[in-house]
């Protein structure tokens, strides 16, 4: 084996995703909603239930294009441990509220002007999905181009159990 396929395979097994690995720790989230009230904290949810965090703006028109599906994912999951919750991203706060009751948004929002938020989740552009599994893990992150049957498929996969690893095989 010449030196530079060696080297090859050898970076093949050490940069390999690991089985089993964790996904990484998402960052503690507490911000003010714009209904009022208490301020949301993503760390109320962990062992309880999914949280799907949808950065979004008013001024995004794939956000506008998408925002009836994002509705409809909120209404069929919000009874099967799953919160979602909107951050307006650069956006004023009235042009958050209008763009959100324009869309008749029933879940929860919280502004992000300047982006403080967002990007400590690796946002990029607008929208952007990043799904946390109860374990507090972000098990997906979902870029404008992913539709609702896309982002119904990671929710259904963030609310199945961990999978288990199988014992080790009895060596005789």
């Amino acid at each position: 084996m010449t030196p530079f396929l060696f080297a090859l395979a050898l970076a093949g097994l050490v940069l390999a995703p690991v089985p089993g690995a964790a996904a990484p720790a998402a960052p503690a989230l507490r911000v003010p909603l714009l209904g009022g009230g208490k301020p949301f904290d993503s760390r109320s949810l962990i062992g309880k239930k999914v949280l799907v965090l949808r950065f979004q703006a008013s001024w995004c028109k794939t956000c506008a294009a998408q925002a009836a599906g994002i509705q409809r994912l909120h209404e069929r999951y919000k009874e099967r441990d799953v919160e979602l919750l909107a951050i307006q991203v650069d956006d004023p706060e009235r042009e958050a509220r209008a763009f959100l009751q324009a869309h008749h948004a029933g879940y929860p929002a919280a502004l992000d002007p300047s982006l403080r938020v967002a990007n400590r989740f690796g946002f990029k552009r607008a929208p952007y999905t990043v799904i946390i599994s109860k374990r507090g893990e972000i098990v997906a992150r979902l870029d404008a181009t992913a539709d609702e049957k896309r982002l119904a498929a990671a929710i259904d996969a963030a609310l199945k159990p961990p999978a288990r690893g199988r014992p080790p095989a009895k060596v005789s």
